[in-house]
């Protein structure tokens, strides 16, 4: 009945009264039989209507088993009786009776299978315990069949025999206590040999056991004692971690590793390491710079001891900064190393314990050991960042102590190779870029290098303004990279072997500073001679290398005299600068020896000590360069300033004549003239004083440009005896050119520094300015071969002659013997002052071919001053020419002759017709308005009339307008 009441209140129903033993008053509720719940089941039913039935039932039915519910009813029953009410609630009742029952078959039928298993169940546990009966009762009866066997003697004997088993344990337990009671001696023993997981491990072990025996009394009092040594010990350990710091040693390290393993503080103590390194950087740095203020402060009262790191640093004297950097810098690299040493101690480790973890562990300590290796495997990561954060910080609040302005150049190349040696430390620590450090020197090297490039360039002025343009005597195998300001490129190259021609390694594996000082030194240590002792020996005595070379250099040699074989052996093509073919023929070398006034001397390079100066000045920038990247592009930009002042130096000195231009020849190319505009622009000061009304801006500008150079006066270029400064021309156009060489030998170099996005600039720099410095050429021989010969005198020669003869003349006129003694004339100036500076091939090509360029042109120009000439005084024109031309091929081996067809083409014109002459003129634009204008009046009456001319002269005049 309880299970029903239990049902019904799940399902929603009142429930009765707890307890239903009297159901004496609810007999007429009897329980309907199968039959009757299978037709209350069968009967079409709403639950919810049912449910409603049970809901309308009188809470007192649910009352106390007490109660009486024929009594209840009757006393509700009205005094006067109604038969159809009572009917009515008489169905009402049943009604409710009948939903009540149905309910409560439901849930007798879906507790059915629980009730057949329960019965099952109990029926199992009675079995049971009747079985349980028979073995009690089978093991009271052995054991009074024991009771009745055993004699007391029998007994007395297993009593004594588990005393003494009691007796030995409590032996064994006091020799365990006597034991622990030694035991605080031989952990003292073992913290003075740093036996630290040996001490923790016989400590937890003293512990386990006096847990044991904690039931003594003389044991509780030791327990505490051994958890204050164990806490000693913690601290010792710590003490010892921190000596991690600057002196790692490995078996000294493994033990504390172990030692706080075996305490399960594995993580603990990787925090408190990376305190440690912390701490050592801040003691570190403060105890080096104290050493020094001290030092330097003698015996003053001030207590540097109290003063922050920052503003101790500010008391650093000059004389001691390098010094203390460098020691700052050692002691800062010992606690790097500490720490990288410190992590491969830990890879190491890790996988030995990776190898042996697979061979088989527990698997909830291998999962706690990986969570631990973890776990310090990323914390020593993220140390490495922040330690070099430090070391960084550490850093520039030393630099920024001392104005690094006040310091020599070499002084200042030594602080930044410092600095950029310990970049390349933090770099290969934990590939940081050092951004706090190379910010900070950045701006302070810009600052500088500023001040010292204005210096510079004022000093370039000076030694442009001073010099002679002598030849500075050097060895034929003169290279930059034997000057000490290049010493630093040996490293990556041979300074015999070209960029291009450099073999590449592919097999060099680049070691770093800590895997070469893991061992032992440091990459700080100051060389006690630090610059090379070796003296530069790149100057050649008397200019020469050897007597053989010096009694060769002044020899005279005609058409007939043998070449000597040292000549031989010692040209060089100095157009490709490759070495001679060793079947060189005589009549080659006679031949060369015409065009090539350099037989004197012949390998050794053209430079002035003004040209050396500015090669040694860029080598100081790309040690600055080399040194510190980040400036890389300031550096290079001043470079190019150096070069390009030279170069507009030259052109001013020797190029600059405004007549050239006139001529028309194009002897400036545009892109010379780009580049001359664009130095003069930028870098050239034209103003004679500052104007006091200029803006500020203006102001800053002038302050980064020079003045314009002054040719010495003592540079003399107007005398004809020396081809006015020929040599001096030679000496200076020629360094430009070979310091445009070097330029281009380095600019591998260069490339491989400048950041990329800079780049351009520097290609922008190589291909307008670089490779125009041999194009200067040009305008300055140019000026030599329009004085060296007189084209005046054979203007006039040619005027006084009679072009309008009537028969062929077989006798070349007078001009044209004239002009030839001219050009054997210049070619024995050519050959005295070769004497002085050797004139390379294409130096002496280029002034051949300008004087007979001006030669050609002024005998055209002769041409078109003839008033009247006829069809024998045209072939007498092109006999005087070929005369020229023959004797003119004896002097020099240019070939072909320039200009050669400007002449011959200009005098067959005079045999065209009309329209040919019409077609030829538009055609040929090379001529000036009065030569063509001449060529027609000329024509006149042979073979053109005025109507012609007339269409002619038009022609010319179309041609001439777009030029006016």
């Amino acid at each position: 009945m309880q299970k029903i009441k239990s049902l019904m209140t799940r399902q929603g129903l009142k429930s009765p009264p707890e307890s239903l033993g009297d159901l004496g008053a609810i007999e007429s509720l009897r329980v309907p039989g199968k039959e009757e719940f299978r037709e209350l089941r069968e009967q079409p039913c709403d639950p919810q209507a049912e449910q409603e039935l049970i809901n309308s039932i009188e809470q007192v039915y649910f009352s106390a088993d007490s109660f009486d519910i024929v009594k209840y009813e009757l006393e509700k029953l009205p005094p006067v009786l109604n038969l159809q009410e009572l009917e009515e609630y008489r169905d009402k009742l049943k009604q409710q009776q009948a939903a009540v029952s149905k309910k409560v078959a439901d849930l007798i039928l879906e507790k059915q299978p629980a009730y057949v298993k329960e019965l099952e169940r109990v029926t199992s546990l009675q079995t049971g315990l009747q079985l349980a009966a028979v073995i009690c009762t089978n093991g009271r009866r052995h054991l009074n069949i024991a009771k009745e066997g055993f004699t007391q003697a029998s007994l007395g004997l297993l009593a004594n025999q588990r005393k003494r088993q009691l007796l030995i344990g409590l032996l064994k337990s006091l020799r365990t206590i006597k034991t622990l009671q030694r035991t605080d001696v031989r952990l003292s023993e073992m913290l003075e040999e740093e036996d630290y997981p040996g001490a923790i491990q016989l400590c937890l072990e003293c512990q386990k056991a006096a847990s044991t025996f904690k039931h003594y009394s003389c044991i509780s009092e030791l327990n505490s004692k051994l958890q204050d040594t164990l806490e000693q010990i913690e601290e010792q350990l710590d003490v010892a971690l921190s000596k991690i710091c600057k002196n790692f040693d490995i078996n000294h390290y493994t033990k504390v590793q172990q030692a706080y393993r075996l305490l399960g503080k594995t993580q603990t103590a990787m925090d408190q390491l990376h305190m440690h390194f912390t701490q050592a950087i801040h003691n570190t740095v403060f105890q080096v710079v104290l050493g020094y203020v001290e030092l330097c402060a003698g015996n003053t009262d001030t207590k540097f001891q109290k003063l922050q790191y920052k503003d101790l640093c500010t008391h650093v004297t000059p004389d001691s900064y390098i010094p203390c950097l460098a020691d700052l810098c050692k002691a800062l690299w010992e606690v790097m190393l500490s720490y990288y040493r410190t992590m491969e101690w830990h890879e190491k480790h890790d996988n030995e314990d990776t190898a042996s973890t697979s061979e088989g562990t527990s698997m909830m300590g291998t999962e706690e050991t990986n969570f631990d290796r973890g776990y310090v495997k990323k914390k020593l990561e993220h140390g490495l960042t922040r330690i070099w954060q430090d070391v960084q910080l550490k850093v520039k609040t030393y630099l920024l102590g001392t104005d690094l302005s006040i310091f020599k150049y070499d002084d200042f190349i030594f602080v930044l190779d410092i600095i950029s040696r310990l970049m390349q430390v933090g770099e290969e620590f934990c590939g940081s870029k050092s951004e706090v450090l190379q910010e900070s020197i950045r701006k302070q090297s810009v600052n500088y290098f500023k001040n010292y490039h204005r210096t510079r360039l004022d000093e370039l002025r000076m030694f442009l303004e001073n010099e002679t343009w002598e030849l500075c005597p050097v060895k034929s195998n003169f290279s930059i990279l034997q000057l000490h300001e290049f010493k630093f490129m040996e490293q990556s190259r041979s300074p015999s072997v070209s960029p291009s021609k450099q073999p590449v390694s592919t097999s060099s594996k680049t070691v770093t500073l800590f895997e070469q000082y893991c061992s032992g030194g440091n990459p700080f240590e100051i060389q006690a001679n630090h610059k090379d002792e070796e003296t530069e020996d790149v100057l050649a005595s008397n200019g020469y290398e050897s007597d053989e070379q010096e009694k060769s250099a002044y020899q005279e040699y005609d058409s007939d005299s043998d070449v000597p074989e040292e000549l031989k052996r010692d040209y060089v093509d100095e157009q490709t600068g490759d070495a001679p073919v060793k079947s060189v023929s005589r009549e080659t070398l006679k031949s060369r020896k015409k065009s090539d006034y350099s037989l004197n001397k012949v390998n050794a390079p053209i430079l002035t000590n003004t040209t050396l100066n500015v090669i040694r000045l860029v080598g100081k920038y790309m040690q600055m360069m080399n040194i510190l990247k980040p400036i890389a592009f300031d550096v290079i930009h001043f470079m190019s300033q150096l070069f390009d002042y030279y170069l507009y130096a030259i052109y001013t000195f020797f190029g600059r004549n405004d007549s050239l231009e006139s001529t028309g020849l194009g002897l400036s190319s545009s892109r010379l003239r780009t580049t001359l505009n664009r130095i003069q622009e930028s870098l050239i000061d034209l103003e004679v004083s500052a104007d006091p009304t200029a803006t500020l801006t203006a102001a800053e500008e002038r302050k980064e440009k020079v003045p314009s150079p002054h040719l010495s006066h003592l540079v003399v270029l107007t005398s004809g005896d020396t081809l006015y400064g020929l040599a001096e021309r030679v000496v200076a156009t020629e360094s430009l050119v070979f310091l445009a060489e070097q330029f281009e030998f380095l600019q591998p170099h260069l490339d491989a520094v400048m950041p990329a996005v800079k780049k351009p600039f520097l290609q922008q720099f190589y291909s307008q300015t670089v490779s125009t410095a041999s194009e200067l050429r040009k305008p300055i021989y140019w000026i030599v071969a329009g004085k060296a010969i007189d084209y005046e005198q054979m203007l006039l020669l040619m005027a006084n002659v009679k072009w309008d003869v009537k028969e062929i003349m077989s006798q070349h006129n007078i001009y044209v013997d004239a002009l030839l003694k001219e050009f054997e004339q210049f070619n024995r100036r050519l050959n005295e002052v070769s004497k002085r500076v050797r004139i390379p091939l294409p130096v002496s090509n280029i002034l051949w071919e300008h004087c007979i360029r001006l030669a050609n042109r002024t005998i055209v120009e002769g041409y078109a001053n003839v008033k009247k000439c006829s069809n024998e005084g045209r072939a007498l024109m092109q006999l005087d020419f070929q005369q020229f031309l023959m004797k003119l091929e004896k002097l020099t081996d240019i070939r072909p002759i320039p200009d050669k067809e400007f002449v011959e083409t200009y005098i067959k014109a005079y045999y065209l017709t009309e329209n040919d002459m019409e077609r030829w003129i538009k055609e040929h634009r090379e001529y000036s308005t009065k030569q063509l204008t001449n060529l027609v009046n000329v024509c006149l009456g042979s073979h053109i009339n005025k109507k012609a001319r007339q269409k002619l002269l038009a022609a010319i005049d179309d041609i001439d307008r777009p030029k006016r």
